[in-house]
């Protein structure tokens, strides 16, 4: 039977590491391989004891250990861990990275949608439903490309839609399967390479979703959101959704044009327009047909994967 597993980079409050956890075990991963960004005793002891899940801190030893001084930059430490977890000892026959707010969402087991795959097929490329934020129940789907997309982006958010990729706040190019014992793989956040190979033997799964919780609560996004402004999603080196010269600015000149007219209150405009989960943004998705209803009950899954917790 094809067994499939999972590495993750994680800094994170121990129940959102444990909901991440025990949301794919109960999918099936046979292998979790959890790499604590920082020192989390109480994370570290409950996952090290399940069988399933592989778990190491990345202290100051183990980036001595390692060869390397600790990367400055979180998306350097995740390619990092990435490409080690795939060039341990294959224990499973397909290793997916993802972050600790990303969920995998199947429509049949995940094992078997990769079994499916014929062996040509080296990388399966799953994509992004972005939640509606203070929800982990209603997720809106992508709008894809076309000759559509600019009206039903005006339709549904008309203010900002311009300057977002297909309506999604965060990433759309989703996360990566990859078939192991591939040889010498690098593992980034979004692609793998085989030397200057990108995504060798790649296709698209349309039956696995990844529900992406990207911003939970207007508080979480504002505490968040400098850091995402200066080293994350939303940094300055990041391309803008239109080309310059159509209009677009990149969310760096966008976040930093709105906090220069209207500060925070501009701030929260965008997000009651682009996240939150409103009446009307649930007709309005709905209608476009772009709204995806996934219960990830991660409570029941923690407590009974984790009993101990």
């Amino acid at each position: 039977m094809t067994k499939w597993g999972l590495s993750a980079t994680i800094k994170a409050p121990v129940t959102e590491i444990l909901g991440f956890a025990a949301h794919h075990l109960e999918l099936g991963a046979h292998r979790l391989y959890i790499y604590l960004d920082e020192p989390n005793p109480e994370a570290l002891a409950l996952l090290k004891a399940h069988p399933k899940i592989r778990v190491r801190t990345c202290d100051d030893a183990y980036w001595r250990k390692s060869n390397r001084k600790r990367p400055a930059k979180h998306q350097l430490r995740q390619t990092h861990n990435a490409t080690h977890a795939y060039a341990r000892r294959a224990e499973v026959d397909w290793l997916i990275h993802i972050d600790v707010d990303e969920y995998l969402w199947p429509d049949r087991t995940v094992t078997e949608t990769l079994t499916a795959l014929p062996g040509a097929v080296h990388c399966a490329r799953v994509r992004p439903i972005e939640a509606l934020a203070g929800t982990r129940t209603l997720f809106k789907g992508f709008i894809p490309p076309g000759p559509e997309r600019a009206e039903t982006v005006a339709r549904l958010y008309p203010t900002y839609g311009a300057f977002v990729k297909g309506g999604f706040l965060s990433h759309v190019a989703g996360k990566v399967f990859v078939r192991t014992g591939l040889g010498d793989l690098t593992v980034k956040i979004h692609n793998v390479f085989a030397g200057d190979d990108m995504n060798p033997g790649e296709t698209e799964v349309s039956d696995i979703a990844l529900c992406h919780c990207h911003a939970k609560s207007w508080d979480q996004w504002l505490a968040a959101y400098r850091y995402r402004l200066q080293h994350g999603s939303y940094r300055a080196e990041l391309a803008s959704a239109l080309p310059p010269d159509h209009g677009g600015l990149t969310l760096h000149q966008l976040f930093q044009n709105i906090e220069a007219e209207a500060g925070e209150t501009g701030l929260r405009a965008f997000y009651d327009e682009i996240c939150a989960d409103t009446p009307r943004q649930r007709r309005a998705l709905e209608n476009e047909g772009l709204l995806h209803s996934c219960d990830l009950q991660l409570e029941r899954k923690m407590t009974k994967h984790f009993p101990a917790f």
